[in-house]
């Protein structure tokens, strides 16, 4: 796909209009996993739009081709046929990177998983080694401890007891968690450490009990049986994490009135918190009518800690609405962000350098200095390859006059309507070469 900026504008600092956003992504990766597990039990509903979903449905229907994962009498699992060595390119999607990691050697298969170049630099050390643990043979074809991998086959349970660090990544303990099931010995897990991004955990074992999946959790230690997974449709609900740009809209405007069908108050995402991150900044939130409604009222804001620890893709968003309108936050828990699809603090420095905001970092704490604040009349902004730049950087325009977005195509990662619903509240984007 050819790269593109775009150039927004914004007439007026209102926000008014219905938005319906597409089905989480965080959901859909694993309600694919899970399908794909349950030899044709599961089924799931409203399909997300986001590439890296879209991706990891045509890997998952292209590896298994409809054949049944049985286990085998040498207590190894194994598919209906082996094939030849493969290539799976995954290209920027880290989550299908972290899942396939975990699911590609029960399919038997001598599978080559490999990335973009930001991927492969992206870590999976701590992953393999608990797959070699659990008896996948995985070797690495270029640096230990990075992608791409070579999967082989022959698979055969040693052990159903797998200890974890807890910070570094949550998808490796989803990833996993969701094949746990699938195990002949099942799984029980070790988690070492404060745990981070704890409501994906926690969404990741809901998915799996409603598809049938019985766990215990006590302590540090997350325990699940060899089982079959019951019949179920999984219902994808829209992304909390998209709904966060919205959040952020609704903040920098002086009026905002907007309708966001589909999200519900119970969500198993952890972005859901937005909710209540964005009340300190004046937007109301109140669900009916099978939505949220959000409208703006003016007030100080007062809070000044921020830990998103629980909620890392959230980080970008509330960052940069606090450095547009000069509010000196502080926050906490952004460690997962330099293993993001970009180096997501040294970004978020650079370009809130443009509007002369500084984000420092002491140890694990990063505190905003606007002292220095100052919104020019058109500013460019890089995205790096990562699609929440982008859209935590986008609502500038509602302050910005001209806004250039480098690589408007980067949304289509997680968000591909994202620049057409900006249209819909009134906002205009141009192309430029």
């Amino acid at each position: 796909m050819a790269k593109h900026n775009i150039v927004l504008t914004k007439q007026g600092k209102t926000a008014n209009g219905t938005i319906q956003l597409t089905g989480s992504k965080s959901e859909c990766n694993r309600a694919l996993i899970i399908e794909a597990l349950s030899d044709g039990k599961v089924k799931v509903e409203n399909m997300s739009d986001a590439a890296d979903a879209v991706l990891l449905r045509d890997i998952l229907k292209s590896e298994i081709r409809e054949q049944r994962l049985e286990i085998s009498q040498t207590n190894s699992l194994i598919s209906d046929h082996q094939s030849q060595i493969s290539t799976i390119d995954i290209g920027p999607a880290g989550t299908a990177m972290r899942f396939l990691t975990a699911f590609l050697p029960l399919l038997n298969k001598n599978i080559v998983l490999t990335g973009s170049e930001r991927m492969q630099q992206r870590p999976i050390g701590i992953l393999v080694d608990a797959m070699r643990k659990l008896g996948a043979t995985i070797d690495y074809e270029k640096k230990d401890g990075y992608p791409p991998i070579n999967i082989h086959p022959g698979f055969e349970q040693q052990t159903n007891v797998i200890e974890i660090k807890g910070n570094i990544s949550s998808q490796y303990i989803t990833a996993l968690l969701l094949i746990a099931a699938k195990l002949p010995q099942g799984l029980e897990l070790h988690i070492q450490g404060e745990l981070t991004s704890k409501p994906y955990v926690e969404m990741t074992l809901a998915m799996l009990n409603q598809a049938g999946i019985r766990h215990t959790w006590a302590d540090n230690v997350i325990a699940i049986q060899h089982q079959d997974f019951a019949e179920t449709t999984l219902l994808v609900e829209p992304d909390w994490s998209a709904a966060s740009y919205w959040y952020a809209i609704a903040a920098l405007s002086d009026e905002a009135e907007l309708f966001l069908p589909g999200l519900t108050s119970y969500s198993l995402q952890g972005d859901s918190v937005i909710t209540e991150i964005m009340a300190n900044f004046g937007i109301t939130s109140v669900f009916k009518d099978g939505g949220v409604y959000l409208t703006k009222e003016a007030k100080p804001i007062v809070r000044k800690i921020f830990d998103m620890k629980e909620c890392p893709d959230l980080a970008q968003t509330v960052i940069v609405v606090c450095a547009a309108l000069g509010h000196e936050a502080t926050f906490t828990g952004l460690e997962t962000l330099k293993i993001k699809e970009t180096d997501r603090v040294l970004a978020l420095q650079t370009e809130l350098a443009k509007i002369g905001v500084k984000l420092i970092e002491k140890g694990q704490v990063y505190k905003l200095d606007c002292s220095e604040r100052n919104l020019p009349q058109r500013m460019f902004i890089s995205t790096y390859d990562d699609h929440r730049m982008a859209m935590a950087f986008a609502p500038l325009a509602i302050l910005i006059p001209e806004l250039e977005v480098e690589d408007a195509e980067v949304v289509c990662k997680s968000y591909p309507a994202f620049w057409s619903d900006l249209e819909k509240v009134g906002f205009r984007s141009e192309k430029v070469a």
